[in-house]
């Protein structure tokens, strides 16, 4: 998500403020073809947290550098 008064991305985390550094790509495959990507933006320390939960509910995800685009997810 984007910070409208500074420009940059922030945390998706619910509660956090920090700066994004990476980006999940991610769909859910049980209404979405594999073309259809979602991006939650993650600072470092909920990264995994994120990643962690999107997968718990069987979402492909895959990580990349914030600002990276990833144009499918298996």
């Amino acid at each position: 998500m984007l910070d409208g008064g500074s420009g940059e991305a922030r945390c998706s985390a619910s509660g956090c403020g920090a700066t994004a550094a990476h980006a999940l790509h991610w769909r859910n495959p049980r209404i979405h073809s594999a073309d259809r990507v979602k991006t939650w933006a993650a600072c470092d320390e909920h990264r995994e947290t994120l990643a962690a939960w999107l997968r718990s509910r069987g979402f492909p995800v895959t990580a990349t550098a914030f600002g990276e685009t990833v144009e499918r997810i298996a």
